[in-house]
């Protein structure tokens, strides 16, 4: 008999095998008669089929099908199928999210129970062991038992021919079209099915076939593979199923969403456990005994539903820092040309991301916004930390909600994007005065005698203006007013100070700075100043520009580190599926600013927050209660913007920045109010707090002699004394209106 002449017989038995597995109406005794001397004439073929030697049935599958065939698909020999993603806090453990258009995760064989093993190929292939990819025989009896309609159903694939089907049909690779024909019912397809079996089981061992079959098989209830079923079903490993749960499994393969036991049918799901049960003695995988006890438990389930994406992670409020991970992500080359291919990777890849996020930091952070507004209230308290010297985001936090339900936002309210382009931060830009003056020559002693309001260069219109130029004032003249060093004058966030110093340095060098730093414009209005107006922002110093609290903390961290500015970044390590590093996410870092110049702004920048300069220069702070909360060397700086419409403070230590800005993110008119500003300071302060404890005290290293300069204070003017005057025996009330007068 002819190669040709047996697979076109092959291809009728096919056609019939599939005609008569498809009979499920109700049958006559005269039809069933019939059909069941049918299916035993078939059945008769099929045998002597398998008695054929192995290399000619491998010989004969292949010439059955029309075409030749290469190797196997790239996907058989490697698989592509969608995995999961996980994301971890930076301890490695703490589960933030998952992301996945499929629930699967590979899990090696070692790592699932035995019993489960057992059971899958008790329940749909006893002869796995035995064949060679194609068992004819388990095709005759799965035949002879569904025809006859006695007892369970039985199908005639195996497992490697069913582990053929369900990756053709989930290979990313290929096409829609491509998937589909994976599952067509034809004599075709299924000789194809059968030749790459055959095919692939010269491949691999097993033992492999069959972890990969029960990393990919659908188990119902939206969960592939036995990762995600183990965990869907009993919130547990694969690894710790007991004998009752993995037979429980191992059934729903056959039809995952009628046996479910929390989508389907919960007593065909027992019923069908018990057939596995039964199998597996047949196969002597357990004993009656065993198969009695397991018969006996009731069933527990613990349904785990897999978290999927930001608005449903696990750890509370790192919603918004799981977003900007992802913002992150789609900017990565390393996970695609584009960044659809990059969202592709991220929810379908299964990668291990190790996130940079402290869960201690980010709890802090969030229960201490709630505490300035609730969860509900309009203004909004979004806080960044960030760790010197490596650019990794500890934390993002805000009193909101990270959602798309009522009261929830899902803007980037810490690191901004999208509609947010920032908030005014007030003084705390005088940092980027102070280190460009620094950098350009002028000393912490450079002194300036500061008045309540100054007429600057800057044209300006309306109250700001002083016959036609910008004449900003000091907010507090009491305290602020007089000779001022960089020191106090940054200690009391002096106005005319710094606008005076920023005039001396110019405002270009400033914004430049700031850019240096990581500052982005994010405000078409900004930018295009800082493109092509630079020179004459004469206001940027005292914060006038759209910051966000990450930018603001990375911006300080990087004076923090002495110079060394780092790019932030939301992970520690990413992982592939394959267990390989994904190159992305280490430290960026380049020295930007000199050491001297940064430990000089640091020095002063301890004036602020109630401590004391190296050279002993502090005289006054607005944030002085800092130093009692963080109990260790810290520095820092507050900030007002206008009418107190934003509050801001950023605080640092040399392992810790944090910023934090209360603003209204949808009204900037909405002003916060000067009140709230304390509450800031306190909320920035225990985050702090929270983020270096345990680790080693750290100080700060003092600026050289060269950049402290000389800090000789002019003695103060006496008060001059009021002469001798005629007038001082006059009465008193007509004194006090002369006084008033020359006043």
């Amino acid at each position: 008999m002819s190669y040709l002449t047996i697979g076109c017989r092959s291809g009728l038995l096919v056609r019939a095998v599939a005609m008569l597995t498809r009979m499920s109406s109700p049958r006559t005794p005269l039809t069933r008669l019939l059909t069941v001397l049918l299916a035993g004439l078939l059945a008769g073929l099929v045998l002597a089929v398998a008695a054929l030697p192995g290399n000619l049935l491998a010989g004969l599958a292949t010439r059955a099908v029309l075409g030749a065939f290469d190797d196997l698909p790239a996907a058989l020999r490697t698989p592509a199928t969608p995995q999961r993603s996980y994301l971890y806090a930076n301890d490695g453990r703490t589960l933030l999210t998952t992301f996945y258009d499929v629930n699967r995760t590979d899990v090696p064989l070692a790592e699932i129970a035995p019993t489960l093993r057992q059971a899958i190929v008790a329940a749909e292939d006893r002869r796995f062991y035995s064949h060679g990819g194609a068992d004819l025989r388990g095709m005759a009896r799965a035949l002879v038992a569904n025809v006859t309609g006695g007892g369970t159903a039985q199908g005639g694939s195996t497992l490697t021919m069913q582990y053929v089907r369900n990756v053709l049909k989930s290979d990313p690779s290929r096409t829609a079209e491509e998937r589909e024909a994976a599952t067509e019912q034809t004599v075709g397809r299924k000789l194809q099915e059968i030749r790459y079996a055959t095919e692939l089981e010269k491949t691999l061992s097993k033992d492999e076939i069959l972890n990969r079959y029960l990393n990919i098989a659908y188990f119902g209830s939206g969960a592939y593979g036995v990762a995600a079923a183990s965990q869907r079903y009993f919130g547990k490993a694969p690894a710790d199923l007991t004998l009752a749960e993995s037979a429980l499994l191992a059934g729903l393969v056959q039809s995952p969403d009628e046996y479910s036991p929390i989508d389907g049918d919960r007593d065909a799901a027992l019923k069908r456990r018990g057939y596995v049960l039964d199998s597996m003695v047949a196969t002597g995988a357990i004993t009656a005994a065993q198969a009695d006890a397991a018969r006996a438990e009731k069933l527990i389930l613990h349904p785990t539903a897999q978290p999927n994406g930001c608005t449903a992670t696990v750890t509370a409020d790192a919603g918004f820092f799981c977003d900007y991970l992802r913002r992150w992500w789609l900017e990565q080359p390393a996970f695609g040309a584009t960044a659809q291919e990059r969202e592709q990777a991220l929810r379908r890849g299964g990668y291990r991301v190790v996130t940079s996020l402290d869960p201690d930091v980010q709890a802090t952070a969030a229960a201490e916004a709630r505490k300035v507004y609730p969860a509900d209230d309009a203004r909004a308290l979004p806080i960044a930390a960030v760790e010197p010297g490596t650019g990794r985001v500890l934390a993002l936090a805000v009193n909101r909600e990270y959602g798309v339900g009522d009261g929830q936002t899902v803007n980037p309210l810490v690191s901004g994007g999208g509609s947010i382009t920032g908030y005014q931060a007030g003084s705390t830009f005088k940092l980027f005065t102070m280190l460009a003056a620094l950098e350009n020559g002028r000393t912490l002693s450079t002194g300036f005698d500061s008045p309540s309001r100054l007429t600057t260069r800057f044209p300006a219109e309306g109250e700001a203006s002083c016959g036609g130029r910008w004449c900003p004032a000091n907010a507090n003249p009491a305290r602020m007013d007089g000779y001022r060093m960089m020191w106090d004058g940054f200690g009391r966030s002096v106005n005319t100070y710094f606008v005076w110093l920023e005039e001396q340095v110019g405002p270009a060098k400033v914004v430049e700075m700031a850019q240096r730093l990581g500052i982005t414009f994010r405000a078409r209005t900004d930018a295009d100043l800082a493109a092509h107006d630079a020179d004459n922002w004469g206001a940027f110093t005292l914060g006038v520009s759209a910051t966000t609290p990450l930018d603001l903390a990375n911006a300080y961290a990087t004076v923090a580190a002495e110079g060394t500015y780092c790019a932030p970044t939301p992970v520690v390590s990413v992982t592939g599926p394959d267990g390989s590093t994904v190159p992305v996410g280490q430290p960026a870092c380049r020295q930007v600013l000199s050491a001297d110049v940064a430990r000089a702004a640091t020095d002063a920048a301890r004036c602020p927050v109630g401590q004391q300069s190296a050279y002993g220069q502090c005289n006054g702070s607005t944030a002085g209660g800092v130093d009692g909360i963080v109990g260790r060397p810290v520095a820092g700086k507050t900030g007002s913007s206008e009418q107190n419409a934003t509050e801001t403070f950023v605080g640092f230590t040399p392992q810790v920045a944090v910023a934090g800005i209360a603003a209204n993110p949808d009204d900037p008119s909405d002003a916060v109010g000067a009140a709230v500003q304390g509450e800031v300071i306190t909320a920035v302060a225990r985050t702090i707090r929270t983020a270096v404890d345990g680790l080693p005290v750290r100080d700060f290293t003092a600026p050289s002699r060269e950049l402290a300069g000389n800090p000789q204070r002019p003695a103060p003017r006496p008060t001059p004394r009021a002469p001798e005057r005629e007038d001082q025996n006059l009465p008193l009330d007509l004194l006090r209106w002369l006084q008033n007068r020359r006043g």
